[in-house]
C-alpha cells in the first residue's frame, strides 16, 4: 500500500467512491457517484502534533558584539589647567567654532597659573611679587595646551604610532547602565581623563574632525606627523632664506636695487656680512620663538603653564646674544639653542627689541614695552606661534599679540604680529591663504585700533586683481598704504640700532606686501623676488613671504640652492624637528610617567 500526503497528515483514503456511509455522510470520505474529492477537515492539535516531523535544534546566535558608533563624539571636557582657566566670561564669549570676533579673552582669572615670580610686574620691587594682572593679561587669553583628542577617532583616521593615541580604553559599565549621550553604547569602552600634567598630544586637523564646541579632535597618523613637520620646516626656513635674501637689499631703493642688481632687481641671494645666505636678528629672534614654545610645553609637568612667561625668557636669551661674547655656560637655564655661538652676533636688530628685552619686567596690553612702536620686528618673529594647530585662532592671536606687546607697544605693531601668526596657523592647518587671511580680519575685527592692519590687508587682497605681479605693483600697494608716511598713527618710527634696513616701513604695511607677493607667487622663488625688489624693508617683507608660503607649500617647495648656502640652517632644521616632536611626542619625552634626561637637559625646567 502506498502511503501519501493525506495518510501523512493522519487521515485514511478508502478506495475510490468508498468510505463507510457514516463516513460520507461525516465528510470525510470521497462522493460515490462524481468521484470528486470532499474537502478534509483541519486535524485536531493532537494529530497535528504528532504527525509533524521534529525539527532539527537551531545553533544558539552568539550574542552581538557592542558597536563603536560612528557618530560624532560627545564633547570632551579638557584636562585639568586647560581652557576652563579661561574663566565663564571668556567660555561665554566663544561661538560654536571658537572664531568669535566678539571674543573678549581679558576677563579671564590669573589666580590658577600666575605669572612666573622671577619676572617681577612693571610696579614690582625686589623681593615683593608684583601686582595680579588686570583685564587683557596673558592668562586670561592663553589657553593650557592643546585640548586632548576624543575617545573616537573620525573615520578613515589613521592611527599613530606608539605614545601619540588616545589612552587606553577602560572598563566596560556595568550591565544596567543607561545608554549614554548621542545613542552611544553604554557599554563600548571609553578613553579615560588624561592624567593632570600629562600635556596630551595636539591632534592634526587632516586626522580629525571638529566637534561642536569648535574643538579639533583626531589622532596624529603618520602622515599627518610628516606633514606636520613639513610645514614646520617650511615656515621656519622660508622666513630664514627670505630674511637672508631680503637683507643685502633693506636699505636701498627700488632704482638702486636695480642699479646694484641689474634691471631685473636681486634674483638670487647676493654677499652680506662677508658672505651669501647671512640672515638678521629677525631669524635670530625666530628661532628664540620656537624654543620659549617648547619649553612652555615641558614647564606644563611642574604646573606653571604661562606660554608668554617662557617665551619671555627666551627673548631675554637673544638679548644676552647682542651683548655677551660667546655663550656663558655658568647659565644652567640657557638650554642648546643659546649655546650656538654663531647667534651671538648683532644682525641690525630692532631698537624696540633691544629696550624691551633690556630687564625682566613681564609687560601686558595695558602697560606695554615701547608705545610707540610699530615696525614690523615683533611681526617678523610671530610666525611660530602659527605652528600651534591645537590651539583655536583666537588663541594664537591672543598669545601672539601679548609676546608682541614686550617690545612692539603700539597696536599696529602687535596687531600685525597677531595676524601673522593666524595666517600662518590656517595655512599649516591646510586652508587656502585667501581663508586663512579672511580669518584673521574677522578675529582682528573685534581689537581696539585694529583699522591700519586690517585696511592694509584688504587691500592687499584686492590688489591681486588689479594688474600683473611685479615689482611696480608692489610700489604701488606700499604708496597706496601710505608706506614711510605713518599709517600706524604718525608716530616716530624705530630705527634698528646699527642702521641696518630703512625703519620707515610700518608694520601693516610691510605684513600686506608679504601677503600680496604669497597670494601672487607663482612658486617660492617667484614670490620672495617680488617681496625683496622695492624700496621698503626688504629683510622683513623677505621673512614674513618665505613664512606664509614655507607653511602653505612645506619645505621641499623652497630652493634649494638658496637653502644650501643659508646659514644656520642645520640649526634651523634641528629646533623645527625638536618643536615637532614636542607637539607630537611630548608625554612620551617627559610627565609624570617617566623623562627623557636628554631632553629636558636641552630644554631646562628652570
Amino acid at each position: 500500500m502506498v502511503t501519501g500526503v493525506d495518510e501523512v497528515m493522519g487521515t485514511s483514503q478508502g478506495p475510490a467512491g468508498g468510505g463507510s456511509p457514516d463516513e460520507q455522510a461525516a465528510g470525510t470520505g470521497h462522493a460515490p457517484s462524481t468521484g470528486a474529492p470532499v474537502p478534509h477537515p483541519a486535524p485536531s492539535p493532537a494529530q497535528a502534533a504528532a504527525s509533524v516531523p521534529p525539527v532539527p535544534p537551531v545553533a544558539p546566535v552568539p550574542p552581538v558584539p557592542p558597536v563603536l558608533h560612528a557618530s560624532p563624539a560627545p564633547p570632551v571636557p579638557p584636562p585639568p589647567g586647560a581652557l576652563h582657566v579661561l574663566g565663564p566670561a571668556v567660555r561665554s564669549g566663544l561661538g560654536p567654532d571658537h572664531t568669535s570676533p566678539g571674543l573678549d579673552l581679558g576677563a579671564g582669572p590669573l589666580a590658577a597659573h600666575p605669572p612666573d615670580p622671577d619676572l617681577p610686574g612693571p610696579d614690582a620691587r625686589p623681593g615683593v611679587p608684583g601686582p595680579a594682572p588686570g583685564p587683557g593679561t596673558s592668562a586670561a587669553g592663553i589657553p593650557a595646551g592643546p585640548v586632548p583628542p576624543a575617545a573616537d577617532a573620525g573615520p578613515g583616521t589613521a592611527a599613530g604610532p606608539p605614545g601619540t593615541g588616545p589612552n587606553p580604553p577602560g572598563p566596560p559599565a556595568a550591565p544596567g547602565t543607561a545608554p549614554g549621550p548621542e545613542g552611544r553604547n553604554p557599554q563600548a569602552p571609553q578613553a579615560p581623563r588624561t592624567p593632570a600634567g600629562a600635556p596630551p598630544p595636539i591632534p592634526h586637523p587632516a586626522a580629525g574632525r571638529t566637534s561642536g564646541r569648535g574643538i579639533v579632535t583626531g589622532l596624529w597618523g603618520r602622515a599627518e606627523q610628516q606633514d606636520f613637520r613639513s610645514r614646520v620646516r617650511g615656515t621656519l626656513l622660508g622666513a630664514a632664506i627670505g630674511d637672508a635674501l631680503g637683507a643685502p637689499v633693506a636699505a636701498l631703493s627700488l632704482d638702486g636695487i636695480r642699479e646694484a642688481h641689474g634691471p631685473a632687481g636681486l634674483l638670487a641671494p647676493a654677499a652680506d656680512r662677508g658672505r651669501r645666505g647671512a640672515v638678521t636678528a629677525r631669524t635670530q629672534l625666530s628661532l628664540f620663538t620656537v624654543d620659549g614654545l617648547v619649553r612652555a610645553h615641558v614647564r606644563r609637568d611642574t604646573g606653571a603653564w604661562h606660554p608668554p612667561t617662557d617665551v619671555h625668557r627666551a627673548y631675554l636669551r637673544w638679548a644676552a646674544t647682542q651683548s655677551d661674547w660667546g655663550p656663558d655656560e655658568r647659565r644652567k637655564d640657557n638650554g642648546w639653542l643659546a649655546q650656538e655661538e654663531w647667534l651671538y652676533a648683532r644682525r641690525g636688530p630692532d631698537r624696540a627689541c633691544l629696550t624691551g628685552f633690556a630687564d625682566g619686567v613681564l609687560a601686558t596690553l595695558e602697560r606695554p614695552k615701547n608705545p610707540t612702536a610699530l615696525t614690523s620686528a615683533a611681526a617678523t618673529r610671530s610666525a611660530p606661534f602659527g605652528l600651534l594647530v591645537g590651539w583655536e585662532p583666537a588663541l594664537v592671536l591672543q598669545l601672539a599679540v601679548e609676546c608682541a606687546a614686550q617690545s612692539h607697544g603700539h597696536p599696529t605693531g602687535y596687531l600685525a604680529a597677531g595676524a601673522c601668526a593666524v595666517i600662518v596657523h590656517g595655512l599649516t592647518r591646510g586652508e587656502s591663504l585667501d581663508s586663512a587671511v579672511q580669518r584673521a580680519l574677522g578675529l582682528l575685527g573685534a581689537r581696539p585700533a585694529h583699522q591700519p592692519v586690517t585696511d592694509a590687508l584688504q587691500r592687499a587682497m584686492a590688489a591681486v586683481t588689479q594688474g600683473q605681479p611685479g615689482p611696480g605693483a608692489v610700489t604701488a600697494l606700499a604708496t597706496a598704504l601710505g608706506g614711510g608716511t605713518g599709517t600706524g598713527g604718525g608716530t616716530e618710527r624705530d630705527k634698528p640700532a646699527d642702521g641696518t634696513g630703512t625703519g620707515t616701513d610700518d608694520a601693516a604695511t610691510t605684513l600686506a606686501i608679504a601677503v600680496y607677493c604669497a597670494l601672487v607667487a607663482e612658486d617660492v622663488p617667484h614670490g620672495l623676488r617680488l617681496a625683496v625688489n622695492h624700496g621698503g624693508d626688504s629683510a622683513a617683507t623677505g621673512a614674513l613671504c618665505g613664512a606664509l608660503l614655507g607653511a602653505q607649500h612645506g619645505e621641499t617647495a623652497l630652493p634649494a640652492a638658496w637653502l644650501t648656502e643659508l646659514e644656520g640652517r642645520a640649526t634651523v632644521l634641528e629646533l623645527a624637528d625638536d618643536f615637532c616632536l614636542e607637539l607630537t611626542q611630548g608625554p612620551s619625552l617627559h610627565g609624570p610617567a617617566g623623562s627623557a634626561p636628554g631632553w629636558l637637559s636641552r630644554y631646562p625646567r628652570g
